[in-house]
């Protein structure tokens, strides 16, 4: 007798199967299972899929939208100079708080696990003392992973150095970086090195905030690369935003690109913030700001798609919907194909799992039995409708349900209701 039984479901790569969960594993993934279960979910043909995951957030910052004021210009620099403000203030029991009142949304939103940067320029590390607690007590229901992110620069800012150290006693999962913003580009040259150094010295991954900036100068990404093959760090690093690449030259990414496949880089665009925030110095023509996503694919890095903010001094929109950041990667990157689509379900699924090295994750035996209930019939109607999750699964128990979305008409001689995914074929037909 199983524990679970998902029938009727459509996997996100075309097959029908039944799921049959046994001990919080994965124990089956065909056809027909006709065994017993203790609870039996039917799909009816919507899609499941392994749960979503954000590669890339501020959970100390998160819903802390207007304190102390609004970000009125809305750019990168005053959302920067807010958060300036805010932390002196900050307090553990305030960061928890918000945390957690984040992570039920991010639960119901059937996201399973999310790596968060902590800042750890606050000199007393509230941020990283908080989201350790949080980490704790959100474990039967999220995996997070804590970043020791030095916003206001590993070398500019004032202890520094000593803070990351602090934090990796204290317990964080991987280095971070932000190199763009140290006062010289030398000096962000240095920070790539010394903070891989260290994640090679210490066995840690590496997740840096690489070339956040318009500037195609900014070229940071080449020295985390590189940097990458001279510690052997191939696989373990990241580099997020990369939206300088975006106003590079095509002959200076040709060489680019092939040197951070050298490295197994994995690739981290956010959608939704690289969108709003860059460009920001433009009149028109005005850029998008996004890295390149499908030349990025194309060369074989592992592209996935993070969150990054929720309302927070950066930004004032925001939902844990990893389906609207996939949403939006479609347009900028104009990944309109049914395959580019694909893709970009991907990208918020099995590739920021793989980025974030997670064990056991997937719909196959032996995995964890994590996964969600979408209401569509396949990714590309996932990503069009930003569909309803119907239930959301952890270790096989039901942790979160919604209702389907169904409007109820009441017009002459039409249907009596519209559900949004029984209206278009799927584009492969």
């Amino acid at each position: 007798m199983f524990d679970l039984l998902a029938t009727n479901a459509t996997l996100p790569d075309g097959r029908t199967a039944d799921i049959a969960v046994k001990d919080g594993t994965i124990a089956a993934v065909e056809p027909g299972i006709t065994a017993a279960a203790g609870e039996t979910i039917d799909a009816t043909g919507c899609l499941v899929s392994p749960p979503f995951v954000d590669p890339h957030f501020h959970m100390d910052a998160t819903l802390s939208l207007g304190i102390p004021r609004l970000n009125r210009s809305g750019t990168l620099l005053e959302g920067i100079a807010l958060w300036g403000e805010l932390k002196p203030t900050l307090t553990v029991e305030a960061i928890v708080e918000r945390a957690l009142r984040y992570c039920d949304l991010a639960v119901a939103q059937g996201i399973g696990a999310i790596r968060t940067h902590a800042d750890i320029s606050e000199p007393r590390l509230v941020t990283v003392e908080a989201l350790l607690e949080v980490k704790a007590r959100i474990a039967d229901y999220i995996d997070l992973q804590i970043v020791a992110f030095p916003q206001d620069g590993y070398f500019r800012a004032p202890g520094g150095e000593a803070a990351m150290a602090r934090a990796i006693d204290m317990g964080v999962d991987v280095v971070g970086g932000i190199p763009h913003f140290e006062r010289t580009m030398a000096d962000g040259a240095r920070s790539v090195e010394a903070l891989c150094r260290i994640a090679a010295d210490k066995g840690l991954p590496v997740d840096m905030h690489c070339d956040e900036t318009d500037d195609p100068h900014s070229r940071h990404v080449e020295t985390l690369a590189a940097e990458t093959v001279r510690f052997g760090l191939h696989g373990r690093v990241a580099g997020s935003h990369l939206a300088s690449m975006h106003s590079m030259d095509d002959y200076y990414v040709s060489k680019l690109i092939p040197l951070m496949a050298e490295a197994e880089l994995h690739a981290i665009p956010n959608p939704l913030i690289n969108i709003t925030l860059q460009g920001r110095h433009d009149g028109y023509p005005k850029r998008r700001g996004m890295t390149r996503v499908p030349e990025l694919m194309a060369a074989g890095l592992n592209v996935a798609f993070g969150g990054d903010c929720v309302m927070d001094p950066w930004y004032s929109l925001g939902n844990a919907d990893m389906l609207e950041v996939a949403h939006m990667a479609v347009h900028v990157a104009q990944m309109t194909s049914p395959a580019a689509m694909r893709q970009a379900f991907d990208a918020v699924t099995v590739n920021p799992a793989r980025a974030m090295g997670l064990d056991g994750y997937g719909l196959a035996p032996g995995a964890k039995a994590d996964f969600v209930v979408l209401q569509a019939r396949d990714p590309v109607e996932a990503i069009r409708l930003k569909a309803t999750r119907l239930a959301v699964v952890r270790r096989g128990e039901v942790i979160a349900r919604t209702a389907p979305r169904v409007a109820t008409l009441a017009l002459k001689d039409r249907p009596a209701t519209v559900d949004p995914a029984a209206y278009a074929p799927p584009l492969d037909s």
